[in-house]
């Protein structure tokens, strides 16, 4: 069978990548650019639990926690006075800290997509091909062929196809998929600076600050880096004034003396050239030094294409949606993506797959990106137009509730920030088979992150488990305290063990001694990507079958459960069941024209 053509090699298309690596699945990153990624101190990203989660596992750990920061807290001040200060668990060896305190985590983009690409070098089922940019695609029933610009032109063959190529998405365009929206829903000036600041660790959010005018629309955020860098976020009024570098000099300066004591030591008005060790007097308030690293100016963007997948074609990340007004982060949503979609593809490039298992893609996917929007586009208004009366009629409090909003969006939190629930997904349990909750967290949602034991008896993260098949996870309390030896063949096991062998998709037994609002012996399947599919009162032989059935999509012919012994070794492996072709150049033609079409203008509709 044909490889899976990503084209975009982004943090989105490179995850994608690594994950079909993980379930042995061959793929081709079809990359426009040389392969060279420029630093750019001032382009990070933020990372929340579930997302940086994900990225640990497709084996960029070291680099999340050696250039990425943990935030030891989150501030929010309006004009001169905090208003709220949230403190986050600290880390642990073993990240034991719970979800609802669990600090994001904040890193350079260049840094995480290095990563990526070291990880995908490593990967024998994965090949990454630089200066191929797409100019045509077909598809037909059994695959789709790409076809990129060189000296002869190259045709790739692959049996399914993803779009991660950006908000000018080339793929997006030769499908004809409208993307409406808006434009310019915000602007920020943004710069990346070396300094001390009075609240090592901590990150602000800071309202109507009086040193730049302390109108209601005016916002700065300072969040850290890893070396002592700071990132600065500036809301920049409404209009395409030109921000010049002054006048972004002057932010800075303003900013950060109104974040200092004055200092008792350098003569007063003394100051050295800008970006180099800057100390000056600012409005009575000494500038401390500072070294700029990077500067420029984020113009945010709302936008949804109407489709997300076309037969054996997909959209991904910001060549599908385009958010990240009110501390929204699309990387994470794009990260979400190629989880959602990896494992979906993973099932149909081993097993085939039915329309229902592809389709609940854009079903799940879209529909929590179109949530999240309306939500963004509905609170704009009142966060941003200053008018407290509009506000206290949907909030009681004005400033608590603009700063509490903010500060969901910016944490991961609420309808801005916090993981999608798939409540109405294609893939939930029969109807017949579902009841009245047994556990906190519901149907479709992600599964809270406890620790549970392993079959080879290692304690490990429930998440640190996802992205291969089906978890199975039995609540037990107490089994901490025994041999394996003894738990594994004792109680319910060995009829757990029997109804997982029988289930038609492969599956992993855990077991936790605890789980929010669970019951002794209660099960729970969990999806690959970490949402519940279903809880259950014991062990459910028939129940557990109908519900990974359903997960799967209710696909044509039986799945069978031979991998897994191999699904935790944690390499790439040999490709299992149907095999996989290796990818090359096929027939060879004439360069296709350029892709035509533009973005789809117009309002938002979710």
């Amino acid at each position: 069978m044909d490889p899976v053509i990503i084209v975009g090699a982004g943090p989105v298309g490179l995850s994608l990548s690594l994950a079909l690596a993980r379930l042995g699945v061959p793929t081709v990153v079809l990359d426009e650019t040389t392969g060279q990624e420029d630093a750019r101190p001032a382009r990070t990203v933020v990372l929340r639990p579930d997302t940086a989660a994900f990225v640990a596992r497709l084996g960029c750990a070291g680099t999340l926690h050696s250039a990425g920061t943990h935030w030891t807290a989150w501030r929010t001040m309006r004009r001169r006075r905090l208003r709220e200060r949230i403190a986050f668990a600290p880390r642990t060896p073993d990240g034991a800290a719970a979800p609802a305190t669990a600090s994001p985590v904040h890193l350079p983009q260049h840094a995480l997509t290095r990563a990526l690409r070291t990880a995908l070098a490593h990967e024998k089922l994965a090949e990454i091909v630089t200066g191929s940019r797409l100019t045509g695609l077909e598809q037909d029933e059994h695959g789709v062929s790409a076809h990129t610009r060189g000296p002869d032109g190259t045709w790739w063959r692959g049996s399914y196809l993803i779009g991660c190529d950006g908000p000018r998405s080339t793929v997006r365009k030769l499908l004809d998929i409208r993307f409406p929206g808006r434009t310019a829903v915000e602007r920020h000036a943004v710069a990346a600076l070396r300094c001390e600041l009075p609240w090592p660790g901590e990150a602000l959010l800071h309202r109507s600050p009086p040193r730049q005018g302390g109108g209601p629309g005016s916002e700065v955020s300072a969040r850290p880096l890893a070396g002592h860098v700071w990132r600065l976020d500036w809301l920049l009024p409404p209009g395409r004034e030109l921000v010049t570098p002054d006048a972004l000099v002057a932010r800075i300066r303003d900013s950060l003396a109104g974040w200092t004591s004055e200092s008792p030591s350098g003569p007063a008005g003394e100051s050295g050239a800008e970006g180099d060790g800057t100390r000056g007097r600012g409005h009575g308030r000494l500038v401390p030094p500072y070294d700029l690293l990077d500067t420029g100016v984020h113009t945010v963007h709302h936008r949804l294409a109407r489709d997300w997948r076309q037969g054996r074609a997909f959209l991904a990340g910001d060549a599908a949606h385009l958010l990240g007004a009110l501390g929204t982060q699309g990387l994470d949503e794009g990260l979400r993506d190629a989880e959602n979609l990896a494992w979906k593809l993973g099932l149909a490039w081993h097993h085939g797959a039915s329309d229902v298992l592809l389709d609940s893609y854009q079903a799940e996917r879209r529909g929590a990106v179109a949530a999240r929007l309306r939500a963004a586009d509905q609170a704009l208004p009142l966060l941003r137009d200053g008018r407290a009366v509009r506000w206290r009629t949907v909030l009681p409090g004005a400033a608590r509730g603009r700063s509490t909003l903010l500060t969901d969006g910016h944490l991961g939190r609420g309808p801005l920030g916090a993981p999608p629930v798939y409540g109405r997904t294609p893939l939930g349990p029969p109807a017949e088979h579902t009841g009245s909750p047994l556990v906190e967290t519901p149907p479709g949602a992600p599964v809270t992150d406890v620790a549970v034991t392993a079959s080879d008896g290692s304690v490990v993260r429930l998440r640190d488990r996802l992205g291969r098949g089906l978890l199975v996870v039995l609540v037990a309390p107490g089994t901490g305290v025994w041999d394996r030896r003894h738990w594994q063949s004792a109680g319910l096991m060995p009829r757990l063990a029997d109804a997982v062998e029988a289930l038609p998709m492969d599956a992993e037994i855990l077991v936790t001694e605890a789980y929010p609002g669970a019951a002794a012996h209660t099960v729970l399947l969990v999806r690959p990507d970490g949402h519940l599919v279903t809880a259950l009162s014991g062990v459910r032989p028939a129940e557990m079958a109908a519900c990974a059935n359903a997960v799967r999509g209710g696909a044509h012919g039986p799945v069978t459960g031979g991998g897994r012994a191999a699904g935790r070794s944690g390499g790439s492996g040999e490709t299992a069941g149907s095999g996989g072709g290796e990818a090359g150049e096929g027939a060879r033609g004439g360069t296709a024209g350029e892709a035509a079409g533009g973005q789809g203008e117009g309002v938002f509709r979710g």
